[in-house]
């Protein structure tokens, strides 16, 4: 069956629209890395829909007897749009597992208190002010998340909490022994977000008490990265026994 000038030049466009999209991934993530981060991230989420869409299409155009004959051409363009499509289908998945918040602590009684982040964070930054609307909402979604007590005394859990610190890549910021804070920077891979991290070591009759407390630079929801950071510096903390 002759292909009719319809369809193949229904594919063209198509197969144009999927590579646009998919140098678009790239192109969103130099423009957050490079401080553009609401209009990277919205052309990032936008590039992820349309692939999908673009993705769902051409499956359908598959379906249709016209264009049989020119499945390689829809596979190929189906493969470009393929991780645009994966990308939002993931963000889609996970998303609905974590609430809108961006500031996570294992003490919400009292939250460590940040002292030279401020300095570190642009005037657009999230606020490092408590919101005891977030505190619930975390309280429901990580109830895991609680002080780490430890038999090591408040010197020696600074050290290692330190440690512990710099062997997760961390940047340090600032360190106040006598007072037992450390405060860090934490750069994620890709887009390069920059979160701030504050440690505070207190001494008690048995020992010391470890609290932490992570916030996002940027974004409204965190998609449980900075639990998921909280739980990390625990899990080295007790590698080697509290």
């Amino acid at each position: 069956m002759p292909q009719s000038p319809g369809s193949s030049r229904l594919l063209t466009v198509l197969s144009y629209i999927a590579l646009t999209l998919l140098l678009a991934l790239p192109l969103a993530v130099v423009m957050v890395r490079s401080g553009l981060w609401q209009q990277g991230l919205l052309l990032y989420a936008v590039s992820c829909l349309a692939a999908a869409l673009v993705l769902l299409l051409l499956m359908l155009l598959l379906a249709l007897p016209k264009y049989r004959q020119q499945a390689r051409r829809i596979g190929l363009a189906g493969l470009l749009v393929l991780p645009g499509t994966v990308l939002f289908l993931a963000v889609l998945a996970s998303r609905g597992d974590y609430p809108p918040i961006h500031d996570i602590s294992t003490d919400l009684s009292d939250p460590p208190r940040f002292t030279h982040a401020p300095t570190l964070r642009g005037p657009d930054s999230n606020s490092l002010e408590i919101k005891p609307d977030s505190q619930g909402l975390q309280r429901e979604a990580y109830p895991d998340l609680e002080s780490l007590r430890s038999t090591r005394t408040a010197s020696n859990a600074y050290r290692h909490a330190l440690e512990v610190a710099k062997g997760l890549g961390w940047e340090i910021a600032w360190q106040d022994p006598d007072n037992g804070f450390i405060e860090a920077v934490e750069t994620t891979a890709i887009m390069a977000f920059k979160d701030d991290v504050v440690i505070r070591i207190r001494s008690t009759a048995d020992g010391s008490v470890i609290d932490l407390r992570s916030v996002s630079r940027v974004g409204v929801g965190d998609i449980g990265a900075n639990a998921q950071r909280i739980r990390a510096f625990v899990d080295g903390f007790t590698e080697q026994g509290t």
